[in-house]
């Protein structure tokens, strides 16, 4: 038997029949005071029958507005019973004999009238489900039978994407813009791209952007959005130009540091989804006349935006629909790989078909992607989606209407289990670019995800995830960078029709205030408060019957409001994203929300700057035990008053990520008991006890596995402690990620050389950066399915390079740190071709002082895109990289320069150092073809953190 499942058309239906059916089985029903077991098993024996029939409603192409009530009272009443029958079972809490009498006294009340609530609810529900059930005679609709086997992402997406994001249609016009682009003009050009939703603004841009960035000293692509944060905005810019603002900054001191920054630079700015003039006004205040060849982009819906902007030195560029012969390419590509190819039995409904598409290549993608993710070509089902389609049913609708008539189709076509998970998008805000491992934990904890005994609901969840790709209901922002799909983004007019349809289905309601509740007509099941840059911290929340049964709560933006978490008593899902660098996040009330799935704080300003200060602090309660249901614990920091508390961890049964990010006390007493554990991060090595580091190879389910080693004095160190890891390492065979970072590069990792044969043969992401290995263990030649490597060796020789390029096919991360060179210049030398591998790699850090010994020979890593170099300006031999013109689509070079001669910075010798680093690199850079974008950093924290941030830009701003 499946477990239990949330839906969006029919609520928790089959959870709450789970519930009653414990129930039932239990005593707690027979100590209910003033009701009789048959009210309960009506509710349990009626609500099956209800349940097939709201599936076929959802099926039904149209319903009556009289079915829409039906359907719509039944799914509010689903949830009412689950909130009467948790709050019973909250209260009903058995007594240990041991205690004093007048706490069995107070008990035995508080259960007495816990019966009595519950027992007046459910003789209310029955009255409610009755009148009900009375109605279900009038409506008859067809039968709709769902699969849910497991999918995988569909091979043809990525070629697709690449085709999609090339030159299907607009080849012309983008020649065209990139001409523009790069003419003699001097004064600052400002180009606009005007056209509705869907047309391919934003792929236009985009492919301008990728193509001549390089060309440019700077460059960022930043996306509006209706209501934009200007805060927000502006730190993404900023940090995308390479600069990091050293405190939390208003919108004017943000402007004041972009224009400092660009004053003396050519610069190229795509400013996306432009909704209105005043946004520009502000915008375009941080981009200088400087008389540098410099350009900005902007697409917009609003043609008296494009001629706000582009009306000094600018040019508008009007987008149309595709033509004929390049819809049919776009469509035949995604249904059949080829664009040339189609059926003959297909090719008059498949005219019909782009017919009503009109050019859009919002609507071809969509469509196409409905009949692609068909088992069968069958010429019924494309008439049917034709039909579905047909220009006579919505003649009068305009092209926007029409199009938002297709997105609804691509919904209306999914299976019953993907459109919860579809519609939870609704939860974050527009523009967001969603974490897939993020997204899944949530759809795990809202408990959308079904799956049967034995098999695994997180795997379960991702064939889910990988399904709304193939589809293209999802957009893979990453995908020119990356093979695995790791994040992913709603298309605006997709967002409209998903935030439609949860408003339609009371699924989740989106507000900006939170004294916007009392507008709310319905109660509230999943709420998402987007403060978009608020900053007061003293709103108030009207919280009403309507709001307390809110089960998911996601709180977005830079305000310092915290919501009253105790009146939300059946909360399920909370998610609190913060942008402040100073503040105390009071979470003890989260130990009264007993139904607690999924915990998450995100302070987004401080991971930005890479370290997450101690001003930023997190107080949990004393007895965080009580979150029985509790899987997911994701926290920022916290504070040394909470770390007693983290004891109480072990004693939560059913925690599978447990992520305490910069967590500075050891392993937990008793860590092995947390057998659920999946993902690990956070707690600091040389202090955890030998017992508590022996328990982390109990843990056999671990597949995330991140821990450090803080600095500490040699009286709190406890001897032994990395043998102990080692051995525990060696019993976690279903790792895929494992991460030991550290505050000192003199940490010997020779305790992990000796194993004769890796035990976690698919791992995918190795990270030892801030290790040290005598020499390169010969067992990650065997973890052939190694995407990510990042190693320290005393040194690192040609052979150990060749091992690692030719045994890991898949690497697209490789990080290399050699600590010494007093060994011989031609044992040193790494020569790095074509013949060796490599033939995946997209970024590649290189620490060594001895830069000249490292050469890059013909065909040497091909789809290499950034290189990052670490040195110390004092050892340096004064040299590049021997053969970086062989790296012929690299875009960016970045150069670190070790601590050691930050703490110089100033004197003259320094001055003079960094001179000449920046001079190297800077003409080898200017030397190469692809003309990669250069800078030069110091580098201020751990090379680990920075290879993690370099990469997080490239996310950035690939997914722009």
């Amino acid at each position: 038997m499946s477990t239990m499942v949330v839906s969006a058309y029919k609520g928790v239906i089959d959870s709450v029949l789970a519930k009653l059916r414990e129930l039932m089985g239990g005593d707690m029903c027979a100590n209910l005071i003033g009701v009789s077991s048959r009210d309960i098993l009506f509710l349990r024996d009626e609500l099956p029958a209800m349940s097939a029939l709201l599936e076929k409603l959802d099926d039904a192409e149209e319903l009556d507005s009289e079915a829409k009530n039906w359907r719509n009272q039944v799914r509010e009443m689903t949830y009412d019973i689950e909130d009467c029958i948790d709050d019973f079972s909250k209260n009903i809490t058995s007594v240990d004999a041991k205690t004093g009498f007048l706490y069995k006294a107070s008990q035995f009340l508080k259960t007495c009238r816990a019966h009595l609530e519950a027992a007046w609810q459910i003789k209310e529900l029955k009255t409610r489900l009755q009148e009900i059930n009375e109605r279900r005679k009038r409506y008859k609709v067809g039968h709709y039978i769902s699969n849910t086997t497991s999918v995988t992402v569909d091979p043809r997406i990525s070629a697709f994407y690449k085709e999609t994001a090339g030159l299907v249609g607009i080849d012309s016009l983008k020649r065209e813009l990139t001409k523009l682009v790069m003419d003699e003009e001097t004064q600052l050009k400002v180009m606009s791209i005007v056209g509705f939703g869907g047309l391919g603004k934003t792929t236009l841009a985009s492919q301008v952007y990728r193509e001549v960035g390089v060309q440019f000293n700077c460059k960022a692509f930043v996306s509006v959005s209706q209501k934009p944060d200007m805060v927000r905005l502006l730190t993404s810019l900023l940090l995308q130009l390479k600069q990091h603002p050293s405190h939390a900054c208003g919108v004017q001191e943000l402007i004041d540091n972009i224009r400092e920054y660009l004053m003396d630079k050519r610069y190229f700015i795509v400013v996306d989804d432009l909704w209105d003039v005043p946004s520009w006004n502000i915008i375009t205040c941080a981009f200088p006349q400087n008389n540098q060849h410099s350009t900005v982009i902007i697409t917009t819906r609003h043609g008296d935006v494009a001629r706000t902007c582009s009306s000094d030195h600018g040019s508008i560029h009007n987008m149309k629909p595709l033509s004929a012969q390049n819809s049919r390419e776009l469509f035949f590509n995604r249904i059949f790989g080829s664009k040339d190819y189609c059926p003959s039995y297909l090719e008059e409904v498949s005219c019909k078909i782009l017919k009503k598409c009109g050019g859009l290549p919002l609507a071809i993608v969509t469509v196409a992607s409905i009949l692609a993710c068909q088992p069968t070509r069958l010429k019924e089902e494309w008439e049917y989606i034709q039909s579905s389609l047909a220009t006579n049913k919505f003649a009068r609708k305009s092209t926007l209407e029409d199009m938002m008539q297709i997105l609804e189709l691509s919904y209306k076509s999914l299976p019953h289990h993907l459109k919860a998970c579809f519609l939870y998008l609704g939860a974050y805000p527009e523009d967001c670019v969603i974490s897939k491992v993020d997204l899944i934990k949530r759809w795990v904890a809202e408990g959308f995800v079904s799956h049967s005994p034995g098999q695994d609901a997180w795997v379960v969840a991702e064939s889910y995830f990988n399904e709304l790709v193939n589809r293209s209901m999802i957009q893979l922002p990453y995908q020119g960078y990356y093979n695995e799909v790791s994040h992913c983004k709603v298309h605006d007019m997709m967002l409209d029709m998903i935030l439609m349809r949860c408003k339609e289905d009371n699924f989740i309601s989106v507000i900006q205030d939170p004294r916007a509740v009392i507008e709310v007509q319905d109660k509230i099941r999943r709420l998402t408060i987007d403060l978009n840059g608020a900053m007061g911290d003293t709103m108030d929340m009207n919280i009403t019957r309507k709001v307390s049964q809110v089960r998911s709560l996601g709180v977005f933006g830079g305000s310092k409001w915290i919501p009253p978490l105790l009146e939300f008593k059946f909360l399920r899902v909370l998610f609190l994203e913060f942008f402040l660098r100073e503040m105390i996040i009071d979470l003890t009330g989260i130990n009264q929300l007993s139904q607690l799935r999924y915990l998450k704080v995100e302070c987004k300003e401080c991971l930005m700057d890479g370290d997450i200060p101690s001003q930023v602090i997190i107080v949990l309660p004393s007895q965080i035990q009580r979150l029985q249901h509790l899987e997911t614990l994701e926290l920022p920091w916290v504070s040394e008053c909470s770390i007693p508390s983290i004891s109480g961890i072990i004693d939560l049964p059913r925690l599978t990520h447990l992520v305490l990010r910069q967590h500075k006390g050891g392993l937990p007493d008793g860590i092995g008991k947390l057998k659920s554990l999946r993902t690990l991060h956070g707690f600091n090595l040389p202090v955890s006890s030998l017992e508590n580091i022996d328990a982390l190879g109990e843990l056999t389910s671990l597949a995330d596995l991140s821990l450090h080693c803080g600095k500490q004095d040699t009286k709190s160190t406890t001897p032994g402690w990395m043998t102990a890891l080692s051995c525990s390492i060696e019993k976690l065979g279903n790792l895929k990620g494992l991460y030991v970072r550290s505050n000192s590069l003199s940490c010997c990792a020779d305790a992990m050389s000796s194993w004769f044969s890796p035990p976690f043969l698919n791992l995918e992401k190795l990270d030892l950066l801030d290790w040290t290995f005598s020499k390169v263990p010969r067992w990650i030649g065997q973890l052939h399915s190694l995407r990510e490597l990042a190693l320290g060796g005393k040194k690192i020789l040609q052979e150990d390079v060749s091992m690692i390029g030719t045994m890991l096919p898949f690497l697209t991360h490789l990080s290399l740190r050699i600590v010494t060179c007093n060994i011989a210049v031609k044992e040193s030398r790494i020569m790095i071709e074509g013949s060796i591998g490599f033939a995946a790699l997209r970024f590649f850090c290189f620490d060594s002082n001895r830069m000249s010994h490292l050469e890059f020979g013909v065909g040497a890593m091909p789809q290499l895109k950034r290189l990052l170099l670490a040195l110390d300006p004092w050892e340096w031999d004064e040299a590049t990289p021997v053969g970086l013109k062989h790296l012929l689509y690299l875009e960016e070079i970045r150069v670190l320069t070790a601590s050691t001669a930050v703490a110089s910075a100033g004197s003259e010798s320094m001055n003079g150092k960094s001179a000449l680093v920046k001079g190297v690199f800077h003409d080898a850079a200017n030397a190469l073809q692809s003309r990669p974008a250069f800078t030069v950093l110091p580098r201020i924290r751990s090379l680990s953190d920075h290879v993690n941030c370099c990469k997080i830009n490239m996310e950035t701003v690939a997914c722009k």
